[in-house]
């Protein structure tokens, strides 16, 4: 081989190499800023219950694991009480307008935090590995409540919030009735939409080389962060899905997926016109009337445990 082809060759080489070196730094780095959650560059709320004409206390609880999570609490009116998880990177603020709305019916409200949020404990988030002891110490401090009947607890969580309370709820048989607005199905199905969506980067090579990463900083294995693994084993208590057409955050296939996994009573609310857990802001009237509907149905005075008599 003559010695400049021998030269290009190697330089080819040196740069596929550098190439290859910057995908998996970049890969690395955006795996680590997606699954951390630093107190300094988070978002707070910056609205209160109060703001929206509901009394309310603060209030905090203590994870297994020795976290301290804070939240809001509107006293019940009727002996029903809704758990309201917010998203991803996101802080109680997120749930007002969903508190407001069934404060206005009579439930109570617990606006909860998960670590690595809001004003909570923790920099990493496991997409619901320990979160599951975060909505366990919030139920937990929810059967202390005067006034709440622990038979008409139910959740509601918007995106990642909503996988979480599917989630929970298939762990928990107490937990009455679910509603998910834009929950995801599973990690595995929305990693392309979702890197792109947060990262700006495209699918491919990025999604696959992110859960590469993202797995040994976690501590978990994508394929086991699977809402359609978990809705089934809420049944028979009822679960209400919303997905929406516009939705750029989480796969579209999402809420189909979910649905077809659940077992009765399921309801899915599909919309083209509305965007990522935007059901609440873009259709208000026809939300308040599914959702609390829904919540009339399944944790009315004489709801046990999710079953309508």
């Amino acid at each position: 081989m003559k010695r400049w082809v021998r030269r290009v060759f190697l330089a080819i080489v040196l740069l596929v190499v550098i190439a290859a070196a910057g995908l998996v730094w970049k890969a690395r780095a955006e795996a680590h800023r997606l699954l951390t959650n630093p107190i300094a560059t988070r978002e707070l709320p910056h609205e209160r219950p109060i703001d929206y004409g509901m009394v309310y206390d603060d209030v905090s609880v203590k994870t297994a694991d020795g976290l301290k999570l804070v939240g809001w609490y509107v006293p019940t009116k009727n002996g029903a009480l809704v758990l309201a998880q917010h998203g991803y990177k996101s802080q109680r603020g997120e749930m007002l307008d969903e508190a407001a709305m069934l404060n206005r019916h009579g439930y109570g409200v617990l606006i909860t935090s998960v670590r690595a949020h809001d004003l909570s404990d923790g920099t990493l988030i496991t997409f619901g590995v320990k979160e599951m002891a975060d909505l366990d110490a919030w139920y937990r401090f929810a059967l202390t409540e005067p006034g709440v009947d622990p038979n008409r607890i139910g959740i509601l969580g918007n995106s990642m919030g909503g996988s979480l309370a599917i989630q929970y709820a298939a762990q928990n048989p107490k937990i009455a009735a679910v509603v998910a607005n834009a929950a995801f199905s599973s990690l595995s199905d929305t990693v392309a939409t979702s890197v792109k969506y947060f990262t700006g980067l495209p699918a491919f090579p990025f999604a696959p080389l992110i859960t590469f990463w993202a797995e040994r900083e976690g501590g978990f294995r994508a394929s086991d962060i699977d809402a359609t693994k978990w809705i089934g084993r809420i049944s028979p208590r009822p679960v209400f899905l919303m997905q929406g057409g516009k939705d750029v955050v989480i796969s579209k296939d999402s809420g189909r997926k979910l649905y077809a996994a659940a077992g009765e009573p399921k309801e899915l609310w599909e919309d083209p016109g509305v965007g990522h857990a935007a059901f609440d802001t873009a259709r208000p009237a026809e939300y308040e009337r599914r959702v609390v509907g829904f919540f009339d149905r399944y944790l009315g005075p004489t709801a046990v445990a999710g079953i309508t008599h």
